[in-house]
C-alpha cells in the first residue's frame, strides 16, 4: 500500500496532466485532423502555424493539440483562461510577443482556453496583433464559434472540430496509462480487468480527463488481491455510479439534443425519439423543459391529424408535476411515443404563420361593420352588426357566401388540411363548404347580369 500512496514521487500533479502527451504520435483520437495525409497533420509535419480555433466537447485534447501544435513549430507558448484572463493579460502578452520576436526571432502562439467567455471588446483586443503577426492565435471553445465569436476573429483563425473519443480511444489510453513507468501507474502494479477498463471508457463518455480521473481514482481505493493490486466492483461503480452523459443546459449539446428529440417524433421513430428523450433525463434536463417542449410538438406537428396529442401531452406534463421525479419521467415518455406514432400534419403550424405574416404586412385593417359588436343604439344607428347573417339560422348552420375578412382585403386561405388522421375528414368538409360559398358568390354576381338582360 505504501508505494501506491508514493505513485507520484515528487510529481504531485493530477494523472491527467501528467500522461498529457507531448508528441503529435501519443496524441489520443481525432484521427480525421491529424492521420497521415490530412490537412492538419500536413501542416503541422511542414512546420505551418496559423491562427486556428479548436471546437470541441471537454476532454477532448484541444489544450494538448495546441501545446504540440506550438512545439512543432518551435514557437513561445503562452496560455490564458478566458475565465480569469482579462484585456490587461492580453497587453501583457503582446509585450511578451514582440520582446521574443526580437529577441530571438521567434514566433509566440496565445492560447486562450475558454476564448467563448470573452466579450466582443475582449476579442477585439488582440485581434490587431494576430492581423500584424505579432501573436498567432489558438482559441479553445465548448461552444459553436458561429454563435460566440467575433465574425473578424473567425475570418483570420480556420476552426478544426474535435470529436469527443471513442470508447476505443479511452480504453488505449488506459491501457497506455497502466503500463507508463514515468507518469502513469504501472509502478503501482495496479491489475485492471478488461471489463473494468471498459467500464471506465463507457463511464467517461468520450472525454480522457473524466477517464484518467477516475482511473486515478480507482487506483487510490484498489487492495491486495491474490493476483496483485485489484479494485473492488463495488468500489468501482460507486465512483462511476455519479458519472451523467455529456450535456450542458446552455450549449451546443442540449440544442442537438433537443433538436433530434423533435425530429424523431416529427419522422414517426417512437424508439429514435424514446431514445433521445432518455439521454436528455439521464444527462439532468429538466423534464418540465421537456414536457413544454412535446406539447410544442403536438400542435406544431401533429395538429388537427390527432386533436388529441395536446391533450395528452398536457396530462404527461401535469402527471409529471403530480409525481415528482422519477415515476413522472414515465408519462412523459408516453406522451413523446404516442407523438410519434399519431398522424403527422403541420397544417395548423403553417396556417398560423401564413396568417401572421399578412396581419403584419396589411396593418390594422378595418373590422367590418356587419361583423362589428352592437351593445348600444348609437352603435346600431352607426350600421354595427347590420346584415349580419347568425350561421345558427342558416341551413346546416352554415351562411353561404357570408365574408368574414377586413373589406380591404382579399379572402386568403390559410389551413390546408392534410391528408392524414383527422385532418381527412376535416379536408373533405371544409372543401364542401368553400364549394358552397363560391357558388354562392357566383350566384349573387350573376344576378344584375340577368336583370339588365331582360330589360
Amino acid at each position: 500500500m505504501a508505494s501506491r500512496s508514493n505513485s507520484r514521487g515528487e510529481d504531485s500533479r493530477p494523472l491527467a496532466d501528467r500522461m498529457r502527451p507531448t508528441a503529435l504520435e501519443d496524441f489520443c483520437g481525432q484521427r480525421h485532423l491529424l492521420e497521415e495525409g490530412k490537412p492538419l497533420r500536413l501542416l503541422l509535419e511542414g512546420g505551418s502555424l496559423h491562427s486556428m480555433v479548436l471546437w470541441g466537447p471537454p476532454g477532448t485534447g484541444k489544450t494538448t493539440l495546441a501545446r504540440i501544435v506550438s512545439t512543432r513549430c518551435d514557437a513561445r507558448f503562452i496560455a490564458l483562461s478566458a475565465v480569469m484572463a482579462g484585456v490587461k493579460d492580453i497587453r501583457a502578452a503582446v509585450a511578451e510577443a514582440r520582446q521574443n520576436r526580437q529577441a530571438y526571432g521567434q514566433p509566440t502562439v496565445l492560447f486562450l482556453d475558454e476564448v467563448h467567455r470573452f466579450n466582443k471588446a475582449q476579442q477585439d483586443a488582440f485581434l490587431p496583433f494576430v492581423e500584424d503577426g505579432t501573436l498567432v492565435f489558438i482559441g479553445a471553445t465548448t461552444e459553436n464559434p458561429s454563435f460566440e465569436l467575433n465574425k473578424a476573429l473567425l475570418s483570420r483563425a480556420r476552426v478544426y472540430v474535435l470529436k469527443r473519443l471513442t470508447d476505443t480511444d479511452l480504453v488505449s489510453l488506459l491501457g497506455r496509462c497502466l503500463a507508463d513507468d514515468n507518469h502513469g501507474l504501472a509502478s503501482l502494479g495496479l491489475k485492471l480487468p478488461d471489463e473494468q477498463i471498459e467500464l471506465i471508457a463507457a463511464a467517461a463518455d468520450g472525454d480522457a480527463r473524466r477517464a484518467l480521473g477516475c482511473l486515478e481514482l480507482a487506483s487510490e481505493l484498489a487492495v491486495e488481491g491474490s493476483a496483485g493490486l485489484m479494485v473492488p466492483d463495488q468500489a468501482l461503480m460507486e465512483i462511476l455510479g455519479g458519472a451523467r452523459r455529456r450535456f450542458d443546459k446552455r450549449g451546443e449539446d442540449f440544442y442537438d439534443q433537443i433538436s433530434a428529440l423533435h425530429k424523431s417524433v416529427r419522422g414517426s421513430d417512437p424508439d429514435a425519439a424514446l431514445y433521445w428523450l432518455c439521454r436528455m433525463l439521464d444527462s439532468g434536463c429538466d423534464p418540465v423543459f421537456l414536457a413544454r417542449r412535446i406539447l410544442r410538438m403536438a400542435s406544431e406537428d401533429i395538429g388537427n391529424a390527432d386533436p388529441k396529442a395536446v391533450g395528452l401531452a398536457l396530462d404527461a406534463w401535469d402527471a409529471f408535476l403530480r409525481l415528482g421525479s422519477p415515476e413522472g419521467e414515465l408519462a412523459i415518455a408516453q406522451a413523446v411515443l404516442y407523438l410519434a406514432c399519431a398522424p403527422k400534419s403541420n397544417a395548423a403550424y403553417s396556417a398560423y404563420k401564413a396568417a401572421m405574416a399578412d396581419v403584419r404586412r396589411l396593418g390594422s385593417l378595418e373590422v367590418p361593420l356587419h361583423l362589428r359588436n352592437a351593445p348600444t343604439r348609437l352603435m346600431k344607428e352607426l350600421g354595427y352588426g347590420k346584415a349580419y347573417r347568425y350561421a345558427h339560422d342558416e341551413a346546416d348552420a352554415f351562411a353561404e357566401g357570408e365574408s368574414y375578412f377586413p373589406e380591404d382585403m382579399e379572402p386568403a386561405t390559410y389551413y390546408h388540411p392534410v391528408p392524414r388522421g383527422l385532418e381527412v375528414r376535416i379536408g373533405e368538409k371544409l372543401a364542401r363548404l368553400r364549394k358552397l360559398n363560391a357558388d354562392a358568390i357566383s350566384r349573387r354576381q350573376d344576378k344584375p347580369a340577368a336583370g339588365k338582360s331582360k330589360n
